[in-house]
């Protein structure tokens, strides 16, 4: 392409006099050959090819390098890093080679496209795994009935109906989930009925061993607490000094 000499419009006055290109200006000369002079102390002017501008940082980088950088197989060069605050006038020299059909194609790393498809089906499993989530927390019920529950759906189907438990479609247990709350969803289901109440009740025994184990530990703690708030009185303490004898 034949050099095509142009000033860059689009810039802005910055205090003290220089002109900042906007961040539109240095987007759209990307890859082109521009030279940049900063201002002072120690006024320098850059030419080279500009590489990249960050409106994050407000920060180009441009390389001096003779070389094209424009290639996927060659990226190397000698690049300045300047802030836009310090440039004192800013010229596109040539444009750089277009790419608005087929954007990116000599990014390195090279970038693939994205598998929307499977994109989606993550994003479904994400939603399928809160609402799952949600469903097996109770509304309305006591730790003690969640604590239940979530027992059950490890080894058996479990839903919340209100704050009735189900337990594979075959019995439900009603507050405050009692074995005599269990009720068979098919009258005469005597066998899901059995098996329900019996783990049932080896749940209760657990978390009534959990609770009487977390009352001993925390009777434990306070009475460590109160033992070393109490003052020793000094004719219990052996390390007292003993007291003097004939005044």
């Amino acid at each position: 392409m034949a050099d095509k000499r142009q000033s860059v419009g689009g810039k802005l006055p910055t205090q003290g006099g220089p002109m900042v290109p906007t961040d539109e200006t240095l987007a759209k000369s990307i890859g082109g050959r521009v030279r940049i002079t900063t201002i002072g102390p120690n006024a320098t002017t850059v030419e080279g090819t500009l590489f990249t501008a960050c409106p994050i940082t407000n920060l180009v980088a441009i390389n001096t390098s003779s070389s094209s950088p424009n290639t996927s197989t060659n990226q190397s060069g000698d690049y300045r890093i300047i802030p836009v605050s310090r440039i004192q006038s800013f010229q596109l020299l040539s444009l750089g080679p277009s790419n608005s059909e087929t954007p990116f194609t000599d990014a390195v790393p090279p970038l693939q496209s994205l598998d929307i498809r499977a994109l989606r089906q993550r994003e479904a499993n994400a939603v399928a795994k809160a609402q799952e989530k949600e469903a097996r927390r109770g509304k309305g019920v006591t730790r003690e009935a969640q604590d239940l529950f979530d027992a059950f759906s490890r080894t058996m189907p479990t839903r919340w109906d209100g704050t009735s438990i189900v337990v594979a479609e075959a019995v439900t247990i009603a507050k405050p989930y009692r074995v005599d709350d269990c009720r068979p969803l098919v009258p005469g289901d005597n066998a899901a009925l059995a098996r329900v109440r019996k783990v049932l009740e080896m749940e209760r025994k657990k978390i009534e061993l959990r609770n009487a184990s977390a009352v001993i530990s925390n009777n434990a703690h306070f009475a460590r607490q109160s033992r070393d708030r109490v003052a020793i009185p000094n004719h219990l303490d052996s390390s007292a000094p003993a007291p003097r004898k004939g005044g």
